[in-house]
């Protein structure tokens, strides 16, 4: 089945580098592939769910470049990156010295892109599906990507790092400024601006954010 999955993405995606991110390449929906434009059915008959994980989203841009220009911030650190998608965030956490990244998922086809990417960029790190909210020992640093794109989500997520980071482990998050994101508990350190796909946000273009969650 993983075989079958990378073969998926391969045939649907094409290498490029994100805008904010020429260090890293990643296997990513392009306009002139089917995949860009496809809806939830013809999706469903190539055997795909909706490829969140093939789009560079702006918020994990932006953490993955942060992580990049700070990397005394990781380094030599057990990193956790949850809601990984394609892996772009746990690549340059690796590429900032992380010792040992986690990269969590519950979409299998995200963690099958993760597992290219991590090849095309000589990198490894552990890819896991297991949904980890509750968990909250283990790591030296949690990194936290565009998830609040759902008020479902956000509600189980940001209390969840915000017990984290009272255990006194550092958590980041990256977001464009999403409506379910709330400020309360959360300070601003970094902001960049990043292309994205008008497809899947509400512009082409995403002021995007990195916080620290207050401990």
């Amino acid at each position: 089945m993983l075989s079958n999955r990378k073969s998926l993405i391969c045939d649907h995606a094409k290498i490029i580098s994100p805008q904010l991110l020429p260090e890293i390449q990643l296997y990513l929906a392009a306009d002139d592939l089917p995949i860009w434009r496809m809806g939830e059915d013809e999706l469903k008959e190539i055997g795909m769910t909706t490829p969140f994980w093939a789009f560079a989203w702006a918020g994990g841009q932006a953490l993955a470049r942060y992580l990049l220009d700070n990397q005394d911030l990781v380094r030599d650190k057990r990193v956790l990156d949850f809601g990984s998608g394609s892996g772009m965030v746990a690549i340059a956490a690796l590429m900032a010295g992380a010792k040992s990244v986690l990269a969590t998922d519950i979409d299998l086809m995200a963690c099958a892109a993760m597992e290219l990417n991590a090849e095309i960029n000589n990198v490894k790190f552990d890819i896991s599906n297991e949904d980890v909210i509750g968990q909250t020992k283990g790591w030296d640093l949690v990194l936290v990507g565009d998830v609040c794109y759902d008020k479902r989500i956000a509600d189980l997520v940001i209390p969840w790092v915000k017990e984290i980071a009272a255990t006194g482990t550092p958590v980041l998050v990256g977001d464009p400024g999403r409506f379910y994101l709330p400020k309360l508990g959360l300070q601003q350190i970094a902001k960049y601006s990043a292309s994205t796909t008008s497809l899947m946000e509400d512009s082409d273009l995403r002021n995007a954010q990195v916080w620290t969650v207050a401990d």
